[in-house]
Order: C-alpha cells, then sequence, then structure tokens
C-alpha cells in the first residue's frame, strides 16, 4: 500500500508526515526520525518496482553511490531500509525552494548567479572524483535553502564511470532501455541531456 494514504504510518523509528513529490524512482515524504529527533527524506520504490529485480539492484546502487559521497553540496545519504513490504532511502531533509523556484520569482543577480554556480560545480566535481556522473542535472535537482546553501538532489540516476567506454553496448543504456520507457522510466529528462545520454552513448 502506498504510504501516501496512512500518514502517521511508522516504519521502525520513522514516522510518515507528509507527500513531498513524486518522481521517476518513486515517492519523497517527509518523515520524523523519532530515535533522532530530526525530520528527514525517506524516498520509497513503488511496490510494483520491488518485484522487479532490475529496479531493486538499480535503488541498491543508488543508495551505495549517494553514501559515497560526502561534500556540503550534495544531499546526503543517511541510511537504506526495508520496512512494510517496500524498499527505501533515509535521506537528508533539504528545506528551501528549488533553483527553478527561484528562478520563476525572476532574475538571479549576477553575484548570486555566480555563486550558485559555483557550488553546483563543486558538488559535481566530488562527485566525479569518485567516479559518479549525476546524468539529472536539471533546476528542479538543485535546491537553496533558507540560509542560501546550495544542495544537489538526486543522485538516484548516477552511474559510476565506466571503466571501458569500448565496452559500453548501445543497448544497455538506461536512457534508451525500451522495458524502463515502456514502464513509464525514462532515465534523465530530455531538455538537459547531453548529445552523449541522449544518443545512447557513455556519459563522462
Amino acid at each position: 500500500a502506498y504510504f501516501g494514504h496512512h500518514y502517521g504510518t511508522k516504519l521502525g523509528s520513522l514516522e510518515i508526515l507528509a507527500l513531498l513529490g513524486r518522481g521517476g524512482m518513486g515517492e519523497v515524504y517527509r518523515a520524523r526520525d523519532n530515535k533522532l529527533k530530526r525530520d528527514v527524506a525517506i524516498k520509497i520504490l513503488p511496490d510494483e518496482f520491488s518485484r522487479d529485480p532490475d529496479r531493486v539492484s538499480r535503488f541498491q546502487r543508488e543508495a551505495e553511490v549517494l553514501a559515497s559521497l560526502n561534500h556540503p553540496n550534495i544531499a546526503a545519504i543517511y541510511d537504506v531500509r526495508e520496512g512494510n513490504g517496500s524498499r527505501f532511502l533515509v535521506l537528508e531533509l533539504v528545506e528551501g525552494e528549488t533553483l527553478a523556484e527561484r528562478i520563476k520569482r525572476g532574475p538571479i543577480p549576477i553575484d548570486e548567479a555566480l555563486s550558485i554556480a559555483k557550488s553546483i560545480c563543486e558538488a559535481l566535481e566530488a562527485a566525479h572524483e569518485k567516479g559518479v556522473v549525476h546524468r539529472d542535472l536539471k533546476l528542479a535537482n538543485v535546491k537553496i535553502t533558507p540560509e542560501g546553501k546550495v544542495k544537489v538532489l538526486d543522485f538516484g540516476l548516477a552511474k559510476a564511470f565506466q571503466q571501458d567506454a569500448s565496452t559500453a553496448a548501445l543497448s544497455n543504456s538506461p536512457t534508451l532501455s525500451m522495458a524502463a520507457t515502456n514502464a513509464g522510466m525514462i532515465l534523465g529528462t530530455a531538455a538537459y541531456m547531453s548529445p552523449e545520454q541522449a544518443k545512447g552513448l557513455t556519459v563522462d
């Protein structure tokens, strides 16, 4: 059952408070960690995905990739758990508005824009040093906290650099995977894709 029907649902020490959003990789909720007395975000793999070994392993990889990234401009992962028959990630809850929302309000002064861009670049640099490419970087995946800190969210589509580019077959590109597309899950967002990703080539 979707947790959305059950605000107040308990998952161990976590209590579901509100739905924050829905994405290709599942629903994201605000939850209260009653043990550590803090609010967190939890990303839940939808029930039908939990029966798909390919998606479960992708979710597991997301957890491992995120856990390897430790940087002030990257939203942190705290845990990966199973409960109520679902798998979910426990993530840092980042308050504030997305860069998309900020831009809707009007132009960003040049100094502020450069500062935001620098923070995004530092997040990506830290990820790239770990061999991780974001693959779905867009305005909606960058948040600016009320204190003005920049956080890049959702490295969920990230994939460690392939060791040998020549072994990357086009048919293995998640972007072009028909099975994923038919299930309503296209990896990446067309308007923000690099030409390589759109063509199903190796993303570096």
